[in-house]
């Protein structure tokens, strides 16, 4: 599976989360490195990069600046699924290194 170009909205998060359906993430992929600049909702700026296995899971860690001004960090485990559209559906699992270090999930869908 290739993320190369393409785009991300989340549909769904924990409320511990600070992404919203206001957030788009741009994707870019070359060989197995993913990297991607999001924005939106609670989000100034944000910075991801991971790597992509075989199957199109996806481990990755992740930076943001916040509306409040706080430098955020993260790491997150994604596990994608084709849709009868055949657009892709990201299933997340990821758990603040930052503030209060809790866990939680999300769900992102491409646009």
């Amino acid at each position: 599976m290739n993320y190369n170009n393409k785009k991300f909205k989340v549909v769904q998060n924990a409320d511990n989360g600070q992404t919203s359906k206001e957030t788009i993430f741009t994707y870019k992929q070359k060989g197995a490195i993913l990297t991607s600049e999001y924005k939106g909702g609670q989000i100034v700026k944000g910075h991801l990069i991971g790597l992509v296995d075989e199957y199109g899971n996806i481990e990755m860690r992740y930076h943001q600046v916040n509306l409040k001004g706080e430098l955020m960090t993260g790491i997150c485990y994604s596990k994608p699924e084709i849709a009868a559209n055949g657009k892709i559906t990201l299933y997340e699992n990821w758990t603040w290194t930052s503030g209060d270090k809790t866990s939680g999930t999300s769900v992102l869908e491409e646009v």
